[in-house]
């Protein structure tokens, strides 16, 4: 291991340097934004490399191993406070590097094809290096200062890239919202680290959780509290969330970076780190429970009424993120941070999916166009799809595993996670605040069932039943001949994660299960195994009956969910489905479709009385006094200027009696003082 601990300031700083090389060449050199292939290729083996370097690290780490620390400089030094730039390889660290450096390899891929025709190219490559240095500082940080360095950085990013094509005011809209939505959540992060500080005087992990019996009780509460509300703004829990679907208007690579593996999962990852302190408040884990449970459910039942491809999964990606949550606050922070991985493998799989989907239906348009048909459309809703399975079969092929993963149907990845958040949900009922979580467990479970329902529904309305798109568009008659397969730099990627999402959960596999079967109890969790020493869970208390009653109630949870996807959108009948699932559900549809009016709610109670605020009172201050105190000191001094200015006459004879009055003066006052 000490030989590979030179690897470390590497993973970091060869991100750094394609965005460096990328952005600052292209911005100088116009002639180098031409070079896709050396621009794509640098960005990506940015990322690549860094990746191989993580597996040789992690292939010499293990469970028993003690946390590497590499310093590079002291960035702050002021009296006894000091914080250094320095990286922290350990269990947790080591398998958030893995995913983010894994997946954003893959999807840097990906985006070679993808985005090979904009004019934007070499920007958009540096600002991914950049959001991916930004990530690895967030997570391979040895103390909250370089962390919330690397947390505003990715803050940054998810601007750039989400507001990518700011030509567009409905882009440019959408990362300001996600920009300001952030913000609220950082100012309260911000604020737990002041707590942290004066409490402990310093901010180093190591010296935290070494001195945790020096915080009052009310400082563990508030401190947790307000990291949560952090943690709510970066990874979209309730009630910072909205910002998230709205972020759809980024690149579809871009979707599948931020909301996959990186910039949502980091309110996980901080909250896991900061473990040791949340146990030590039941109440505070409450609440982290009762967040997660509810932002699942909420986005869950928005999801069922979208049809904008990518709405249905940045929904899907809010209510997983909640039950992450739910993980965190009933105990489970390694059960958090296996669905972290194993959605990192379903969900970039997905929406890349629905990225080949949608660069194929672009083509048809386009191509539309090209024949003077004036068929306009929008590419991304699912109304105009169907039947593209037997013109994109790797496109099919790959979603249609993904969403089997993230139903939670065995042996996929999503199986064996999600089935641990919700062992781990019903055994905390065991620890305390039993009735709570035994109906925590209950929306989970309702949740699970509405993620295969709506996911189900997704793929069903896209790839089977016939091509709708030339039944309701005027002149699109004959579009089905223009869809075709992604090239070979998109299914690539896509096929990789696939098959993580298929082989992924087996690190996680319950021991009861394997104990079942072989008689013997057999310690066959790795995950467990590798990351027991970092994450401070729940011991799990559940018989092995219970756990058993538990794993298969979810199987036929998710079951009910396909097979009731399937009989109600199998044939392709979008819109007639959704109008039997509306009469089934009653007052609530309206409702779902409407996304609980959350943004109304916002923009009225919080936006508006702002907006008024400001005119009627912080206008009339700025005006009034701010201003009123600048135009007084410029009349004073415009005052005496005009007072003075009558001493300057010109005159050499003025001049001269006044420096002949001023040394009798000086001669007098010498020697009559």
């Amino acid at each position: 291991m000490d030989s590979l601990v030179n690897l470390i300031p590497l993973i970091v700083l060869l991100p750094l340097v394609g965005f460096l090389i990328n952005g600052f060449v292209g911005l100088i050199v116009p002639s180098y934004r031409n070079q896709k292939g050396l621009i794509g290729s640098l960005a990506t083996l940015a990322v690549f490399l860094p990746f191989i370097f993580a597996v040789l690290i992690f292939l010499n780490f293990d469970g028993s191993s003690e946390a590497v620390t590499y310093k590079l400089f002291t960035w702050i030094q002021a009296g006894s406070f000091s914080a250094d730039f320095a990286y922290r390889i350990d269990q947790l660290s080591l398998m958030m590097v893995l995913v983010v450096t894994g997946v954003g390899a893959l999807i840097h891929m990906y985006s070679i094809g993808y985005m090979h025709d904009d004019e934007g190219y070499w920007k958009y490559f540096a600002y991914l290096n950049l959001f991916i240095f930004a990530m690895l500082n967030l997570v391979m940080a040895d103390n909250l200062l370089l962390l919330f360095l690397g947390w505003e950085g990715v803050g940054l990013c998810s601007y750039l890239l989400i507001g990518f094509w700011y030509g567009d005011m409905n882009k440019a809209i959408a990362a300001q919202k996600a920009f300001l939505y952030n913000r609220v959540g950082d100012f309260a992060f911000l604020l737990a680290m002041f707590l942290v500080f004066k409490a402990v005087g310093s901010l180093n992990y190591d010296v935290i959780f070494a001195n945790l019996d020096a915080f009052p009780d009310h400082y563990v509460f508030w401190i947790g509290l307000l990291v949560l509300i952090g943690a709510t703004g970066k990874s979209a829990q309730i009630p910072l969330f909205v910002w998230l679907p709205d972020a759809m208007a980024g690149p579809t690579a871009v979707s599948a970076l931020i909301h996959a593996a990186t910039m949502v999962t980091s309110g996980i990852y901080l909250i896991t780190r900061l473990s040791p302190m949340y146990v030590m408040s039941p109440e505070l884990m409450l609440i982290v429970a009762v967040v997660g449970a509810l932002t699942a459910i909420i986005a869950a039942s928005i999801a069922i009424t979208q049809y904008d491809i990518k709405k249905v999964l940045a929904y899907s990606t809010v209510s997983q993120l909640g039950f992450m949550f739910l993980a965190l606050g009933s105990g489970g922070f390694i059960a958090a941070m296996f669905h972290v991985m194993t959605h990192a493998f379903f969900k970039a799989c997905l929406f890349l999916g629905s990225g080949s989907v949608i660069h194929a239906m672009h083509h048809v348009e386009h191509k539309l166009h090209d024949d003077g048909k004036d068929a306009h459309f929008n590419p991304q809703d699912m109304r105009f799809m169907g039947g593209l399975r037997k013109h994109m079969p790797s496109t099919y092929k790959t979603f249609l595993i993904a969403t089997i993963a993230i139903a939670g149907i065995p042996p996929l990845a999503g199986f064996f996670s999600k089935d641990e958040i919700l062992v781990m949900t019903f055994n905390a009922s065991t620890v305390m605040y039993g009735p709570v979580y035994i109906g925590l467990w209950a929306i989970a479970a309702l949740t699970a069932f509405m993620t295969a329902f709506y996911m189900f529904r997704l793929t069903f309305s896209t790839f089977h039943g016939e091509f709708r798109l030339p039944k309701l568009i005027k002149g699109a008659e004959d579009s089905e001949k223009y869809l075709h397969e992604s090239p070979s730099s998109m299914t690539i990627p896509l096929w990789t994660l696939a098959g993580l999402s298929i082989v992924g959960g087996f690190i996680g596999i319950p021991n009861f299960v394997v104990a079942t079967f072989t008689g013997t109890y057999a310690d066959v969790n790795l995950l467990h195994n590798w990351l027991g020493i970092i994450a401070a869970d729940y011991e799990l208390v559940l018989s092995k009956p219970v756990e058993w009653a538990l794993l298969l109630g979810s199987v036929a949870i998710a079951a009910f969910g396909v097979f009731l996807a399937h009989l109600m959108y199998n044939v392709g009948n979008l819109e007639a489905s959704d109008a039997k699932v509306e009469a089934k559900t009653g007052a609530f549809y309206p409702i779902w479709k409407e996304k609980y009016r959350l943004d109304e709610i916002y923009e009225g109670s919080v936006v508006e009385p702002t907006v008024r605020f400001s005119d009627k009172f912080l206008a009339v201050f700025d005006m009034r006094v701010i201003d009123g105190i600048v135009n007084a000191v410029a009349a004073i001094v415009r005052l005496l200027g005009s007072l003075l200015r009558y001493i300057q006459t010109g005159l050499v004879q003025s001049y001269a009696f006044a420096l002949v009055f001023g040394v009798i003066l000086v001669i007098y006052l010498l020697i009559f003082s």
